[in-house]
């Protein structure tokens, strides 16, 4: 037996290393998926706890006010909604709304672009796609543009897709009439003060068709506005405000420049072939020898001068390198291509650089001690006029 015994021992060790080998290499796998798991679930804890904070002041003692599902894409409109300028100022107005009721806003998930003013990234629409499917294709996501939880700083708000919202909807279904109004053309005084309105979970607002919140009807009056312009601005993303400060901090001292052409130089023949314009005077007054001769008076030579245009023309603005240093977002992509989805979110970053800028010139004027390229009204004043190219009767 002592003889069989000798030459077996070497074949026992090889099997045990094997066996060892393939435990230990089991054991390393089976860390590899514990570690990997274990790290999934922080991750996922970690959202579940963001949530959380973010919802923490949401409950169902608190009231809101809905404006309804896709609100800036309203049936027929929903291939030319409104541009980002229109749609602040609507979203405004409805942030306001909530303010005065002292209700939580419910914010859409997602908002429409309009073609115009989108040539990058998302606007892949299928003519034969089904209208969820186009919708999806001409949006974005409210919070890929918008800081939701420093918006709720000012005015609380939630997503129409959050959990919290699925709770109230639910909550109301139960409350019945209790629960919810659906009204249209009631004042914002009579929501509040009217017990059948300002005691119910939730106020559903009717929308107008054109232009997605309603307007609000004093906001030509701009010391009357709870919200200034500059507020939605300075709520944009994180993510964008910290590309703006990147690019900022680049520019060191700057001045800067908004230059509103395409889409509003637009002419048209009259019954005899004229061409005329509602803003005769913007071709001109936004052409680089034109803007020379306007902001020589603001901003002196050698300067570094920002410009945000939706001019396509390659280097139609070089001329005003005789006189200053030009910056342009196109000469930071390595900042904004990391960030930048679509023309809106490039647009708020432009934005947020102008407003910075020690010297900032509009197109039009916004406000009566505000910096603009021209003097046309920026609002349309439904006056077709010939357009004016010469320097005759040149503005003081």
């Amino acid at each position: 037996m002592a003889t069989h015994s000798r030459p077996l021992k070497p074949k026992l060790r090889s099997k045990s290393r094997i066996l060892i080998l393939s435990v230990s290499a089991a054991t390393i796998a089976f860390l590899c998926i514990f570690s990997s798991s274990i790290s999934t679930a922080k991750k996922l804890v970690r959202v579940a706890a963001s949530e959380k904070s973010y919802y923490k002041d949401h409950n169902l003692e608190k009231k809101y006010l809905y404006w309804g599902k896709k609100i800036d894409c309203p049936g027929k409109h929903c291939d030319s909604c409104e541009g980002l300028g229109h749609q602040e100022s609507s979203l405004r107005c409805a942030l306001q709304e909530a303010m005065f009721l002292q209700r939580t806003f419910v914010m859409p998930s997602r908002m429409c672009i309009n073609p115009i003013h989108n040539k990058k990234g998302i606007l892949h629409q299928s003519v034969n796609g089904s209208s969820e499917e186009r919708w999806e294709a001409s949006s974005c996501s409210m919070d890929s543009l918008y800081d939701l939880e420093l918006i709720s700083k000012t005015v609380p708000v939630i997503l129409d897709n959050s959990k919290m919202w699925y709770r109230v909807l639910s909550t109301s279904m139960k409350l019945g009439a209790r629960g919810v109004a659906h009204v249209e053309g009631i004042d914002r005084v009579d929501l509040k003060e009217d017990a059948r309105y300002s005691n119910l979970l939730m106020i559903n607002r009717t929308a107008s068709p054109l232009s997605w919140f309603m307007e609000c009807k004093d906001r030509k009056n701009h010391s009357a506005l709870a919200l200034p312009y500059s507020f939605l601005p300075a709520m944009s993303a994180k993510k964008l405000r910290d590309a703006a400060e990147q690019i900022k901090d680049l520019l060191g001292e700057y001045d800067a420049i908004h230059v509103r052409r395409g889409d509003k130089i637009k002419t048209r023949k009259d019954r005899f072939g004229v061409s005329r314009s509602l803003h005769p005077h913007l071709d001109r007054d936004t052409r680089p020898e034109f803007i020379l001769h306007r902001i020589a008076k603001w901003i002196p030579p050698g300067r570094t001068l920002f410009i945000a245009s939706n001019e396509r023309t390659p280097g139609f603005f070089s001329p005003l390198s005789v006189r200053y240093k030009l910056a342009y977002s196109s000469n930071y992509s390595s900042i904004l291509d990391q960030v930048i989805e679509n023309n809106y979110q490039l647009f708020m970053v432009e934005r947020l650089i102008m407003m910075g800028a020690n010297t900032f010139i509009r197109t039009f004027k916004e406000d009566e001690n505000d910096l603009s390229l021209t003097d046309d009204p920026k609002k349309n004043t439904k006056i077709w006029q010939i357009p004016v190219y010469t320097m005759d009767g040149e503005r003081s």
